[in-house]
């Protein structure tokens, strides 16, 4: 005659009980009142509100960068104030306000210190060709550090960045292949 175990009966509630209990309890503090506060909880900025504040400042300063080469080299007004434009837009799309170097001076030409957080006016070298090298380095560069950022953010800035850094692309390889 074989040797056969008795039936197991539970000694406890059983799992199924357990996660409807739990799934309950969940449901009934979803649904309860806040409790008053008279603290005022201040939001730290997210991780995606920081990026799009740096990719707004990034793209001002990248505007002063162009509106102060072409301030030093007016004969590269005509191909460089369509990128700066964009380069403008950009920033407004980040949120920010698209004024950096943007306000004109009293000669009429842009100023390379209209932002609101002035910075560092940028040294422009003396040779047009050296003037359009440095843009295209911190077009190359500000276009690195979006791509890098892609994987921090949600989808929509994502998208943003990746637009933006394309474009940031296509202007250093404007500028840099414009001039052979």
């Amino acid at each position: 005659m074989p040797f056969t175990l008795p039936p197991r009966t539970p000694s406890g509630p059983r799992r199924r009980s357990l996660f409807a209990s739990a799934a309950g309890a969940f449901v009934l503090v979803g649904c309860s009142a806040p409790e008053p506060s008279t603290v005022t909880t201040v939001r730290s900025p997210s991780a995606a509100d920081l990026t799009r504040a740096r990719a707004a400042r990034d793209s001002e300063s990248l505007a002063a960068h162009y509106a102060a080469v072409i301030t030093a080299h007016p004969p590269l007004a005509g191909r460089l104030k369509p990128l700066r434009a964009e380069v403008v837009r950009h920033a407004q799309a980040f949120g920010g306000s698209g004024t950096a170097g943007s306000r004109p001076s009293a000669s009429g030409s842009p100023s390379a210190s209209a932002s609101a957080h002035p910075s560092p006016s940028p040294t422009v070298p003396a040779q047009e060709k050296d003037a359009l090298a440095d843009l295209a380095t911190a077009e190359r560069t500000l276009a690195d550090q979006r791509t890098k950022a892609l994987l921090t953010v949600p989808g929509e800035l994502a998208r943003l960045l990746a637009s933006v850094a394309a474009a940031g692309a296509a202007h250093a390889f404007l500028l840099t292949e414009g001039a052979k």
